[in-house]
């Protein structure tokens, strides 16, 4: 094995040259595989005593990756589906090294074929119409902060955008006049553009008129001007959604809410009106159709 096929270098070349310059993967795909193998590198260098410039590919055997994944689900409490997460950024590793490592294809055969770990569906949790209601009108309009909040949570909504799209959104995306839409990124770099309501049309209107931003500048930023985070868009559905709750009885009944609760949402109300499924597919911009089998079961 050459100094350049050692595991700390496949491992940079893994991130620097397959998921970057080869894949061209989105950030958020980046950031999640970064937080798998931080995980990763520390209980190996808690297990083994090595820095993870000391690691080789004999220490990783597949009973190390079981091990690293019961860790992950009963010492850290997560999920099982966060489990697999997990497990998906070290298999796409162990393929990219079995291309460029032959003596180690034995070992990532055997990687590969660890399965993902099999997990019980919740049912999908959405808004009525009723619910949405309440929701918007709990940010304070007579703030600046609440009129943004109140434009975010209606886009959101009646688009169904993911968290990743409204963080990236531009306000040059918003186009306001015949036609209105707004054009977003999604997964898998898949450009799309969602027809925009008009009441949507008109708060939208209003608040990008007092935003008065550049057009590359994010549509919804913070008080600072910035991009907002995905953890500051969940605390501001949360903050809402419990002022919502004291007003509206229904909302009591559900223990809280996410940003992709309104996505759900967006998705329910498309159904319900009896958009065909095919359609809701391109809407949401999922890869196909079947994805969204999980609202007919809804």
């Amino acid at each position: 094995m050459t100094n350049s096929n050692t595991f700390p270098a496949l491992l940079q070349a893994f991130f620097t040259d397959r998921l970057l310059l080869q894949r061209r993967v989105s950030d958020h795909t980046i950031a999640s595989y970064r937080d798998s193998f931080r995980l990763f590198l520390n209980f190996a260098a808690s297990r083994l005593s090595k820095t993870p410039s000391k690691l080789t590919f004999q220490d990783l055997d597949t009973p190390f990756i079981t091990d690293f994944l019961e860790y992950i689900e009963k010492e850290r409490g997560n999920s099982a589906r966060t489990r697999n997460v997990r497990l998906a950024a070290i298999h796409s590793f162990f393929r990219y090294v079995s291309l460029y490592e032959p003596t180690c294809v034995d070992l990532c055969c055997r990687i590969l074929a660890i399965p993902s770990k099999r997990y019980e569906r919740r049912p999908v949790v959405f808004l009525v119409k009723e619910e949405i209601d309440a929701l918007l009108c709990a940010p304070d309009t007579t703030k600046y902060i609440g009129r943004r909040d109140h434009a975010l949570l209606l886009l959101a909504s009646q688009t169904g955008m993911r968290v990743s799209e409204l963080i990236k959104l531009r306000c040059k995306d918003v186009a306001l006049k015949t036609g209105a839409h707004v054009k977003c990124f999604g997964k898998g770099r898949k450009q799309r553009c969602t027809p925009l309501r008009k009441e949507t049309v008109t708060v939208l209107k209003s608040w990008l008129r007092e935003r008065n931003g550049n057009p590359g500048d994010p549509a919804f930023p913070t008080i600072r001007g910035n991009t907002m985070s995905r953890d500051a868009i969940e605390r501001l559905v949360t903050k809402h959604y419990k002022k919502a709750a004291q007003n509206c009885p229904a909302l009591k009944q559900k223990k809280s809410i996410s940003p992709h609760v309104l996505r759900h949402s967006a998705a329910m109300a498309l159904l319900l009106a009896g958009v065909d499924l095919t359609v809701i597919a391109l809407w949401l911009g999922h890869e196909s159709k079947e994805t969204t089998q999980i609202y007919i079961h809804a």
